[in-house]
């Protein structure tokens, strides 16, 4: 699976008339109906179109191996576990958690915990039973509307999770990440790259061409001695 080109900017086919929806809920609406993304997460048996997006960043970087360890945070509706259980086979593992329900994923162990718990960390080692290959992270915070907090708040969850994938990846793992365009903290990017041999930004053709988010990908842990 690889994304395609994606439609951003494409004329909208199909619009909601219903008045008794506000007009953001009809934009949104309208916007995952004309959305050739959804449309092939649904008709490939995919939980969402966020697959596409793991699918094509993957495609280029190929750091989900077959037999891979696999952390995935913020893992509800499970496009990402998906995708993730498929690349690495029966050989991997895949553990997922997040604080909302997730229907089962062939070959995933979920576990249904608000990342940030204190026992989050421990229960998602217990559960892998052993040092992970990559950690996925697509946790994204409640958003508020107002940019600078919304930012604060994703950014929070960004270096919780890159403080968790130091004490849990082997040497040479990867660590994927959501962020939002505006910029990575300095502090977390230095430190990132003082831990991986390589850390760039990357916009996959499925997100959204008038969305403010990025992955982050840091590839070639340097565990510490």
């Amino acid at each position: 699976m690889s994304g395609g080109k994606g439609g951003g900017s494409r004329e909208l086919k199909v619009r909601v008339k219903d008045k008794s929806k506000s007009q953001s809920s009809r934009r949104w609406l309208e916007r995952q109906l004309n959305d050739p993304y959804v449309a092939r997460a649904k008709s490939e048996g995919l939980r969402s179109r966020a697959a596409f997006k793991l699918s094509e960043i993957d495609d280029k970087a190929r750091f989900l191996k077959k037999g891979a360890r696999v952390i995935d945070l913020g893992a509800a509706p499970g496009g990402w576990s998906q995708v993730a259980a498929k690349r690495v086979g029966s050989e991997g593992r895949v553990v997922a958690i997040d604080v909302l329900p997730m229907p089962p994923v062939a070959g995933v162990d979920f576990v249904q915990l608000d990342f940030l718990d204190p026992s989050a960390p421990q229960t998602l080692k217990a559960m892998l039973g052993g040092p992970a290959d990559v950690v996925l992270s697509d946790m994204a915070a409640n958003a508020t509307g107002h940019a600078r907090t919304d930012h604060l708040k994703i950014m929070a969850l960004v270096e919780a999770a890159a403080e968790f994938a130091r004490e849990v990846l082997a040497p040479g793992g990867a660590f994927l990440a959501k962020v939002l365009q505006g910029g990575t903290e300095a502090s977390l990017l230095t430190a990132l790259k003082r831990d991986f041999r390589q850390v760039k930004h990357v916009k996959p053709a499925a997100s959204r061409a008038d969305s403010a988010e990025l992955y982050l990908l840091a590839t070639g842990f340097r565990a510490s001695a």
